[in-house]
């Protein structure tokens, strides 16, 4: 016999905005019942679940969500998750189009935006 992820847990200050945040990001509503001020928000269809917690984060991730648009470029994407609230860590994009962008959410939590599948695809 073996174990499922049932979900990705993700520790918060504010469980119901970092969810709000990455609903946006994802594109995937918060669970129904989910209100602001509750300790918990799921959102259901990408597994994740946020966690309010006392402590700050404090340290880099030890695990992180690599991003790949799609329905628009990488820079696209990337300007719409800096609108929502991220912020650019690391920019790791060449000249030739490879690479990626390290953005953080509101929580400081990083994650990496690479190129679409059509990016990809056209080289």
């Amino acid at each position: 016999m073996t174990s499922a992820i049932r979900h990705v847990t993700i520790d918060s200050s504010d469980a119901h905005a970092l969810g709000s945040f990455w609903s946006e990001v994802l594109g995937h509503p918060l669970h129904e019942d989910d209100k602001p001020g509750d300790d918990e928000a799921l959102i259901e269809g990408a597994g994740l679940l946020f966690v309010t917690v006392p402590e700050p984060k404090r340290q880099k991730n030890r695990i992180h969500f690599d991003l790949q648009p799609q329905d628009r470029t990488r820079e696209e994407e990337v300007e719409r998750l800096l609108a929502l609230g991220a912020t650019l860590v690391d920019d790791r994009r060449r000249s030739d189009g490879t690479g990626w962008a390290v953005l953080a959410d509101p929580e400081g939590n990083e994650f990496c935006v690479e190129r679409s599948a059509g990016e990809r695809a056209a080289g």
